[in-house]
């Protein structure tokens, strides 16, 4: 399946939340805080234990903007690993290049981070890396390479991160450099995600 490219304002208000974490879709969800299409509006579709279940991994796949078969990778590397599978799953997707780039504040959303990353504008430790699931470390510094600190974009962005949330991460406005000061527990990663539900759906 193709990843989504059509309206963003379209999934939030099918999840009822800003899952994007752009201030234009809180704008939009306070006026129309209910379902999109004809019949969003006052009308409540009765969910299965496999609907509620399919809907948690689906938002939590917008979220990281993934497609099916990335997230089901995902899934199966953290129940390899040690540890609760759900916690793990969710720190291997904050650790991608392009969320820690969204959470530096350098991008105003995932899918712009991602094309920061592809375009090379960033750097790992001095090193050019252009591939947006590149899995980062404790102790990575990622920066903006000199010749693209001046665009319009990161200087549109800076300030609008809120990396002061993450104690996890450290951030430099002049240098435009961050640093990944430890590996972020559950409880600092600021997604409304039930893991048990995606755990259970990849379970049956």
């Amino acid at each position: 399946m193709a990843r989504y490219t059509g309206p963003k304002a379209r999934i939030c208000r099918k999840f009822g939340e800003n899952i994007f974490e752009a201030p234009k879709y809180d704008k939009i969800l306070k006026k129309k805080g209910y379902a999109p299409g004809e019949h969003g509006q006052g009308f409540k579709k009765r969910k299965s234990e496999y609907g509620v279940h399919l809907e948690e991994k689906q938002k939590a796949r917008m979220i990281y903007c993934l497609l099916e078969k990335q997230f089901r990778g995902y899934f199966k590397k953290a129940a390899k690993q040690d540890g609760v599978t759900g916690e793990n799953l969710f720190r291997l997707l904050e650790m991608r290049l392009d969320n820690i780039v969204f959470r530096l504040g350098l991008s105003a959303t995932r899918m712009q981070s991602r094309q920061v990353v592809t375009h090379a504008h960033v750097t790992v430790n001095g090193k050019r890396v252009n591939i947006p699931s590149y899995q980062c470390k404790q102790g990575d510094v990622i920066q903006v390479k000199e010749k693209s600190r001046n665009m319009k974009m990161f200087l549109d962005n800076i300030g609008n991160g809120a990396v002061d949330s993450y104690p996890w991460l450290t951030f430099d406005k002049k240098s435009l450099k961050g640093e990944i000061l430890a590996i972020p527990t559950r409880e600092q990663i600021p997604v409304n995600i039930d893991d048990r539900l995606i755990v259970e759906f990849y379970s049956k």
